[in-house]
């Protein structure tokens, strides 16, 4: 499973950027994060320390 990040709760702390162990997280233009999903590993360590909950499972 991949996962994707909400841009309306993203806030742009990075902290899943740090925490990454593919480094699939990235920044987009406006400052938010945005997953590179040819990278995820579909771990769910970029979900399990965000603290707004923006990183949810892409069920696609």
């Amino acid at each position: 499973m991949i996962y994707k990040i909400d841009p309306n709760n993203c806030i742009g702390c990075h902290t899943c950027m740090g925490m990454c162990p593919a480094m699939a997280i990235s920044t987009s233009p406006d400052g938010k994060c945005v997953i590179d999903p040819t990278k995820c590993k579909g771990c769910g360590t970029c979900a399990s320390v965000c603290p707004m909950s923006a990183i949810v499972p892409d069920n696609k």
